[in-house]
């Protein structure tokens, strides 16, 4: 089933309709920079041609018999084998919140538009570390989040983001009055931030470096940095000497 499509993403459909498949199939033939290498029906079939056939992308099912695409996931996980990025694809919202608690890079809601396949695609690449249509690299931070907030997800764009507080698993994302939690450690979101744009000050606080009024100590040793908002952080001494290098100590 592969198409000879230069630096496309090798692509596995999995859903247990067939009519979906032959849906997606149609649709994936019109994008230069996907070639589908294969189709599966149902989660067992799904891991077998994973493994086989080693894809970079899986347009997935949530709702399937025995294995749904939200357990199929946490076993590829467990596995630590070859995990492809991941696009949900479902005829129901109720998992939205579920699904974004996985690695997925997005969820797609059935009928499904070009228009919104391509920005999945796009999302995908990025995470591969493509743009969409070349093997040429791209940056791989994170442009955006998408965030569970009450019964819905927010996309925010990591340039709104002011700060970041740790609270145990989650990370409580400060945007301008608002804030909002995410399923996340902070070492692997600070993996993901731009650390042009984002610096770690302390084991549970990352903050933007332009917000950043002045660095202060109190004449024991002990640092920390006032922001333009007035509000002051204090220092980790594990950061200290990286924090420091920000204004050339």
């Amino acid at each position: 089933m592969a198409e000879s499509k230069i630096n496309a993403l090798k692509t596995l459909l999995i859903d247990d309709e067939p009519l979906a498949i032959d849906r997606m199939i149609s649709l994936c033939e019109t994008l230069e920079n996907i070639a589908i290498m294969g189709a599966a029906n149902n989660g067992a079939m799904a891991l077998s041609l994973i493994e086989s056939l080693k894809p970079d992308l899986i347009l997935l099912d949530i709702t399937m018999p025995d294995l749904d695409g939200l357990e199929m996931v946490k076993r590829l996980e467990r596995a630590n084998g070859h995990l492809p990025v991941i696009i949900f694809v479902t005829a129901h919202n109720d998992f939205a919140v579920q699904a974004f608690d996985t690695p997925a890079v997005d969820y797609l809601l059935k009928p499904i538009s070009k228009e919104r396949l391509v920005r999945a695609i796009e999302r995908a690449a990025l995470a591969l570390g493509r743009n969409a249509s070349s093997e040429a690299p791209v940056s791989t931070y994170l442009s955006e989040l998408w965030v569970p907030h009450r019964s819905e997800l927010v996309r925010i764009g990591a340039h709104q983001i002011d700060k970041i507080e740790a609270e145990r698993d989650y990370m409580r994302l400060h945007v301008s009055d608002r804030s909002y939690l995410l399923h996340q450690t902070i070492s692997k979101l600070e993996e993901q931030l731009d650390p042009e744009v984002f610096l770690r000050v302390h084991r549970s606080t990352i903050i933007r470096k332009d917000h950043i009024a002045r660095l202060g100590h109190d004449g024991a040793g002990s640092w920390h940095v006032d922001l333009a908002s007035g509000e002051t952080i204090r220092i980790g001494r594990t950061y200290l000497k990286r924090v420091k290098e920000l204004a050339g100590r």
